[in-house]
């Protein structure tokens, strides 16, 4: 099968390691367990997810997409696949109320929403669901997935992997739109997604 990019490159960015935890539903997603506990996820089934979710993203007005990372790690993907594909990022603290109460400053209507781990960005889900605002996301082996419309299984706390995840993502939407040919890749690779090093975060 040729995938999106090689095999080895979501090896190396260790986009196919798991937790040692693995929730019902995503083990349908993994292919094996190591002897330290680990399970690994299916590159097959991460690459066919990634298609399909790029298809589904690309059919909305950039505009009304709001991509979600509360995770450290996450944030800088986010920002880059907004500022090629001109969706909405919404990083760091989530403010209750986002999705649901008009009355807020930060308040936003989208028409769809792309968090990068169910876990932390709770807050997102739980809001877009209650006004029926479809979620797509990257699961970990550990997530838990209600919720969530579409998951994308993979390693989604690794500064690498998250660079790669959101790289190929954005790629393949704006080929998908037509705004990159199909042999064609963005004008950065995935290092300038990745976040450099964690800065201290003050209250």
């Amino acid at each position: 099968m040729e995938t999106l990019v090689p095999v080895e490159l979501y090896r190396k960015m260790g986009v196919i390691v798991g937790t040692q935890i693995c929730t019902k539903y995503m083990k349908k997603f993994t292919y094996k367990i190591l002897p330290e506990g680990f399970y690994l996820l299916d590159v097959s089934k991460i690459d066919e997810r990634l298609r399909i979710a790029a298809k589904f993203l690309s059919t909305f007005n950039p505009e009304k997409i709001a991509v979600v990372s509360v995770r450290v790690y996450g944030q800088k993907p986010v920002q880059m696949m907004c500022k090629y594909v001109g969706c909405k990022p919404i990083v760091g603290r989530i403010v209750p109320g986002t999705f649901t109460n008009p009355r807020l400053s930060a308040y936003i209507e989208p028409d769809v929403v792309l968090v990068t781990d169910p876990r932390t960005d709770r807050q997102a889900i739980v809001e877009a669901s209650r006004v029926g605002i479809p979620v797509v996301a990257f699961a970990d082996t550990d997530n838990k997935v209600d919720m969530i419309d579409l998951v994308i299984p993979a390693n989604n706390r690794g500064r690498k992997s998250l660079a790669l995840l959101y790289w190929i993502l954005t790629r393949e939407i704006l080929r998908n739109k037509g705004i990159l040919p199909p042999d064609k890749d963005l004008d950065v690779g995935p290092e300038e997604f990745m976040v450099v090093k964690v800065v201290e975060q003050t209250s």
